[in-house]
């Protein structure tokens, strides 16, 4: 009897490292792509786009260094016909945005457009997406951080007809390792997000 009870606790007992034993492969078989992932996104991050690409439109998704410049920059190009800045502070006034900018007033007033209400990305999309329909562009260059450039492009393309073509143009902003990974991160979980509730 006794030996029947100590034969079920040595089952019961392997039963139970045997589960454990299976959670830790799991777990570091989920670490293990997780990096993989990472060292993939790090090595596939757009840079700008090739020379003398054209699209309808530019947009920028303000919020680093770099981004307004280079969307005047296509624009002064001739390489799109209209940009839109999207998540411009509420407090910014369009002259004190075009003169810290340094961007021609007769190139402001013609063709640029101003977003005042996006403060997320996904809010950046949305905005975005309802400028281009509005115009009826069917291409449009997305410009932000290299790094941001996967989240945003998935973000955008989830709001946009899917006729729209996104071309993308990553500023190079050098960040920290933490922050690249915060970054993936969320990329994942809105890439995620995406596929659970669709937009």
């Amino acid at each position: 009897m006794a030996s029947a009870r100590n034969s079920g606790r040595r089952r019961t007992a392997a039963s139970g490292h045997g589960f454990v034993a299976t959670c830790v492969r799991v777990a570091a078989l989920l670490l293990l792509l997780w990096v993989a992932g990472f060292l993939l996104f790090l090595l596939k991050l757009p840079g700008p786009a090739a020379d003398r690409t054209t699209t309808e439109a530019v947009v920028v998704l303000t919020g680093g260094p770099g981004r307004v410049a280079r969307g005047v920059e296509v624009l002064r190009a001739n390489l799109a016909r209209r940009l839109l800045i999207s998540g411009v502070d509420r407090q910014v006034r369009p002259a004190e945005l075009r003169d810290a900018a340094e961007i021609p007033p007769e190139l402001f007033d013609c063709c640029i457009d101003l977003g005042f209400e996006a403060e997320t990305t996904r809010a950046n999309a949305r905005e975005v997406a309802d400028w281009v329909r509005a115009h009826g562009f069917l291409s449009v260059r997305l410009v932000t951080a290299s790094y941001h450039i996967p989240r945003a492009r998935a973000e955008l393309e989830a709001q946009l007809p899917a006729d729209v073509v996104v071309v993308a143009d990553g500023v190079d902003a050098g960040l920290p390792l933490l922050a690249m990974l915060m970054e993936y991160t969320k990329f994942q979980a809105a890439w995620l997000m995406l596929r659970v509730r669709p937009v």
